[in-house]
């Protein structure tokens, strides 16, 4: 196991975001931290997580805290993983490399997304075919084809389909920023970037991010206006059953459903035969009707936590919140913001600290309630209205 790397300058998550907001582009900061419309799902993820408490047992016998969590025939080092983040590369250059690696040497599942900055292979090499690749659906199936191929031969054990993005999200600073699909530099853009030399130099060394996993299929010299178009082009397929069956069938390995929301999406993954579901809203980025994820993880458990293996991200950001989380129900976590804010805080040295912060904090509060492994937290979970 890693020996953990901690930075006592930045023992919160509320330090990391500081620091990563004086360290990169507005836009990149603006890109990472904001939700859809008016943020309003955005901030219920987590405050509603919050909601949820935990009563102490001060008078058992203590015995030692174990982080460990068995998932899909591994045992992993924390009940809590890494999760896709689209253009990684403009938050920080080489961070999906760089978490890839913590997560790694780390022994906590990190997963890539169709749309980051780095690709299938480089990320398998990094983490010796333990790393778990999300597919945005293409409209055409032979593109769905080659890329689960290249996710198969890259060794990934789970392949993970995501279901919540019919649409791409209404995104107000990312419109204004020119990060609407794709990016584009405006003045405003580069006189930000002038003033952040530290990204601007790091990103001039791993050059301009791109789409990379998409880059053999598409055409050649695309301006802007037509990566743009491309990106719609390709991507404007809904997810649905009759879609979802043929890459059941195709993949060998763990299949896992992310962005549930409700029991009918539930029950049709476990008829499907999918291994898992990630209970998530896409961080608040897509809907900002929508209910927050603990409150539908709260649905969902109750009925279907003995069928599936039921998964949660979207408003976890502290030891704390992942306590909760899994005393709500949820068997493992996952988070991508949070992870980001260190990695543009504190560069090549972000994925380490923050796992070390989640793993100091998720171990103090089970020791201040006395539960010995993440599996037994849901006895210490306060039952509102019981």
């Amino acid at each position: 196991m890693k020996t953990q790397s901690y930075d006592p300058r930045y023992p919160g998550m509320d330090d990391l975001i500081k620091k990563a907001k004086s360290r990169i582009p507005k836009f990149a900061f603006e890109y990472l931290d904001g939700g859809c419309n008016e943020d309003v799902n955005l901030y219920k993820n987590t405050s509603e997580i919050r909601e949820v408490e935990l009563i102490p047992n001060y008078l058992t016998k203590q015995q030692p805290v174990h982080l460990k969590t068995e998932l899909f025939g591994h045992t992993y080092d924390a009940p809590f993983g890494i999760s896709p983040v689209g253009l990684q590369g403009l938050i920080w250059p080489g961070s999906p490399e760089i978490l890839a690696r913590s997560a790694f040497e780390n022994n906590i599942p990190f997963i890539l997304s169709t749309v980051s900055t780095s690709t299938i292979e480089r990320i398998s090499e990094i983490t010796e075919g333990r790393a778990w690749y999300q597919l945005y659906h293409p409209a055409e199936n032979s593109l769905r084809d080659k890329i689960i191929q290249r996710a198969e031969a890259a060794h990934c054990p789970v392949l993970v389909i995501l279901s919540d993005v019919p649409t791409f999200g209404y995104r107000p600073r990312d419109i204004r920023n020119g990060l609407a699909m794709p990016p584009r530099m405006t003045l405003r853009n580069i006189l930000q970037i002038m003033g952040r030399p530290h990204w601007a130099v790091n990103t001039l060394i791993q050059g301009q991010p791109s789409f990379q996993i998409l880059k053999p299929y598409m055409p050649k010299g695309l301006n802007m206006q037509k990566l743009g178009a491309f990106m719609d082009a390709t991507f404007n397929g809904k997810l649905d059953e009759e879609k979802i069956k043929p890459i059941r069938d195709m993949w060998k390995g763990k299949l896992v459903i992310k962005g549930i929301a409700g029991e009918q999406d539930t029950e049709a993954a476990i008829r499907l035969g999918l291994d898992g579901i990630i209970v998530s809203n896409h961080g608040g980025r897509q809907l900002d009707a929508g209910e927050s994820a603990i409150h539908s993880l709260q649905r969902i458990v109750p009925k279907y936590k003995d069928k599936i293996t039921i998964m949660m991200d979207s408003g976890i950001r502290t030891g704390p919140d992942i306590a909760r989380t899994i005393a709500s129900g949820a068997q493992f976590t996952f988070m991508g913001r949070t992870f980001m804010y260190g990695v543009a805080a504190m560069g090549k040295n972000g994925g380490d600290h923050t796992i070390a912060i989640l793993k100091k904090q998720l171990t103090q509060v089970m020791a201040q309630v006395g539960c010995n492994t993440p599996a037994e937290l849901e006895r210490y979970l306060v039952k509102k209205g019981a």
